[in-house]
């Protein structure tokens, strides 16, 4: 067989079936994407049917009801963004590509404040970690990293100190104020779409 028509034939054997596959890669990410943005809209305009039944882990309710409360914001939007970010803290790792951390997906800049000397572009920083989780460091750096249970240590990692310190970044941001589709742009803006 000439050398053309077996190349003709390859391309047929491999090339059709890698667009399709490519295509349908596509389609599923761009459902994904268009579920992902449905459900935080539909959270955002006053309703948590976003959300089965049952879909919220029990545990979480309480922590984001607390949360809520203290900074004076949609409980539903804490709930929200947890599942936007880790799948209520079920994905594995809990880390991004991009650096974000935890259940809550905090950026260590963000955490821990931008003041910080290695704090620039995307805010991944090099902040060691006894410095990061430290109450009295975030507070003189002016993040929103929080020691919900005075423990000595504000850590990305727990979920309670993340899910405040969400609650606290929300509400700095407009959702106090009922801006919250301003504070979920800007939180989609500033982490590509789901990252903080």
């Amino acid at each position: 067989m000439p050398k053309s028509k077996r190349k003709s034939k390859r391309l047929l054997l491999f090339g059709i079936p890698a667009v399709f596959t490519i295509l349908a890669v596509g389609v599923v990410s761009l459902f994904y994407f268009i579920s992902n943005e449905q459900q935080l809209d539909r959270i955002l305009n006053g309703s948590i049917s976003g959300f089965a039944p049952n879909e919220i882990p029990a545990e979480y309710i309480p922590i984001y009801q607390e949360a809520a409360d203290e900074f004076d914001i949609p409980w539903e939007l804490l709930a929200a963004v947890h599942r936007v970010e880790t799948r209520f803290s079920t994905m594995d790792p809990m880390v991004s590509p991009a650096g974000a951390e935890g259940p809550m997906q905090f950026m260590p800049c963000t955490w821990f404040g931008w003041s910080h000397p290695t704090c620039e572009g995307n805010g991944a920083g090099e902040i060691p970690a006894n410095v990061l989780t430290d109450p009295d460091q975030i507070d003189l750096h002016g993040g929103y990293g929080m020691d919900v249970q005075d423990k000595g240590v504000a850590d990305p990692w727990d979920h309670e100190d993340a899910i405040y310190a969400a609650a606290r970044y929300l509400a700095s941001n407009g959702a106090a104020n009922g801006e919250i589709e301003e504070a979920s742009s800007l939180t989609i803006a500033l982490t590509g779409t789901s990252r903080k």
